[in-house]
């Protein structure tokens, strides 16, 4: 009954978050600006590190370092996905007032993808211990993977969702304000901005592949690893409107995600293999950090001199 409450309790609360945030604060269209993006991302920051404090007393340090721990993975992680939608709303132009709007839906379904990711990869580990061994190839496979192709950008103009989309459905030329379909003539007419929230959500859905087993590197503790999950999620747009204008200078980040999704998943493999916490959460957490804050710091320091749009973006 108690986990119960703590998962109503939750996903409660997140529901509150929503409202507020579509409801009050951007309840009228408009360009997120840094320092409302630095207010917001901060906030949620904060409210990460409450529940986490939260966690750590009620459910004890090992739950609490398992949270911090995979929070800072989650939130790592997803500024990958922020190169991506840099990408996606350039390409399309986007216009700036429109861009909370896309990411508001497209976080709010994947919300729910990632529940149900969860929940199911939660049950299949619990009923099939072998598949911890799966997950943790798979990481070490996509971080060696992610350190070959980090040059590697999409091709938005070939892009299968994109013209499958466009071959089976009435797309317009242009934007219509904010809306994501449009009546013409009697016909239903889906606008770009509809596009744009699809590939959203498919980033998202493939990112989610990536960053779920890293998690479940850390705890199979499907309230843990939803959790620190939805908090990441949550601060993500404060995040892309806070960073969009300097994304590019992370460049080097990318090495470093790539380096934690092996070290973690590593650390499975070794768990699985000996039956026990042979690298222990705290050690993870330390290792996260390094290669984390490391990366960032060689980032900031080797691109110090590229211009403010190098990035291609806004």
């Amino acid at each position: 009954m108690d986990t119960l409450w703590m998962w109503l309790g939750f996903n409660l609360f997140v529901l509150v978050l929503l409202a507020l945030d579509l409801g009050i604060l951007h309840r009228k269209d408009h360009a997120v600006g840094i320092r409302e993006a630095l207010l917001l991302s901060l906030g949620y920051f904060v409210l990460a590190l409450l529940f986490g404090a939260g966690v750590y007393h009620y459910m004890g340090a090992e739950a609490g370092f398992q949270f911090f721990t995979g929070y800072l993975i989650e939130k790592t992680l997803s500024v990958d996905n922020i190169f991506v939608f840099v990408l996606i709303f350039s390409f399309f132009a986007v216009p700036a007032q429109y861009q909370h709007r896309v990411l508001f839906w497209g976080i709010l379904g994947a919300l729910v993808m990632r529940a149900t990711m969860i929940l199911v990869g939660a049950a299949v580990i619990q009923a099939f211990h072998w598949v911890l061994y799966l997950f943790g190839a798979f990481l070490v496979f996509t971080g060696i993977k992610m350190l070959l192709t980090i040059n590697a950008k999409p091709d938005l103009a070939n892009n299968r969702v994109v013209l499958f989309l466009r071959r089976r459905f009435r797309v317009t030329e242009e934007f219509v304000g904010n809306r994501f379909f449009v009546r013409r003539d009697g016909l239903l007419y889906m606008t770009p901005l509809m596009l744009v929230l699809i590939l959203v959500e498919v980033t998202d859905l493939v990112f989610a592949v990536d960053s779920i087993p890293a998690i479940f590197a850390i705890t199979t503790d499907p309230f843990i690893v939803y959790t620190s999950n939805v908090f990441a999620i949550l601060g993500l747009r404060a995040l892309y409107f806070a960073l969009v204008g300097i994304i590019h200078r992370f460049h080097y980040l990318k090495y470093g995600l790539s380096l934690v999704l092996m070290v973690v998943g590593a650390k499975m493999l070794l768990n699985a293999w000996f039956g026990a916490k042979v690298i222990p959460t705290e050690v993870a957490l330390l290792i996260t950090a390094a290669l984390i804050g490391g990366s960032m710091l060689v980032s900031m320091l080797k691109t110090r001199e590229l211009p403010k749009d190098a990035s291609g973006g806004s």
